[in-house]
């Protein structure tokens, strides 16, 4: 926290000067570049690997897009979605589960009109859901896997979920995955994410300024 501490209220552009490193012209090309900057920044460890960012700490680190009203500007990615693979697949064992039990936000400044450099990082938020939190959590969680065995995959849209959504997560549409089908048949499909929505965040955000 010393460190989320140190680069509160900086620029992206002093923070990189500071770590040697050249920031891109824009995130058109480098759409991970800031989230990868703050990790590397604050010593995550755990790469691409599916758990928490900070391994030891069991910390999951976040970024998040803030727009000039001071609220998320996009729903927040949190990880892939399993399509094929679903036996056995329930909250308590899931990814999701791992990566939201315990969460470090860090705000960034993401309005189009402001140059990546300028852009400064916020006060970064520790936080855990609340027992009701997860309870809407694993619903939304345990009913999208349900259909996803059942083949519904291609049913899902990103207007369904109360806190998590699934969207596509691909480059173009040519890079398919292994699915399930409506009769139960290997199909091939868009990878999934599952992500927050931007509701939901704005009310962490919002929950940690009333609790200043």
């Amino acid at each position: 926290m010393q460190r989320v501490h140190a680069i509160a209220g900086r620029t992206l552009s002093e923070l990189a000067m500071s770590m040697n490193i050249d920031i891109p012209q824009n995130l058109q090309q480098e759409k991970g570049w800031v989230g990868q900057f703050i990790e590397k920044l604050l010593g995550a460890n755990a790469s691409n690997k599916p758990e928490p960012d900070f391994i030891n700490l069991g910390i999951e680190l976040k970024t998040l897009p803030i727009n000039m009203k001071g609220n998320p500007a996009e729903s927040t990615y949190v990880c892939v979605v399993p399509l094929s693979q679903t036996e056995g697949l329930c909250w308590e064992n899931s990814v999701v589960k791992a990566k939201l039990n315990h969460v470090l936000w860090i705000p960034i400044e993401a309005d189009k009109n402001l140059p990546l450099g300028l852009r400064r990082v916020g006060m970064g938020i520790l936080w855990q859901p609340t027992a009701e939190i997860e309870a809407k959590l694993a619903c939304d969680y345990n009913e999208f896997i349900d259909r996803i065995a059942l083949g519904e995959v291609e049913s899902i849209t990103a207007d369904q979920g109360n806190l998590l959504q699934i969207r596509p997560k691909a480059a173009n549409a040519s890079k398919l995955t292994a699915g399930i089908g409506h009769e139960g048949q290997a199909i091939r499909t868009l990878p999934r994410g599952f992500y927050l929505r931007p509701a939901f965040t704005r009310e962490i955000i919002n929950h940690w300024k009333n609790s200043q």
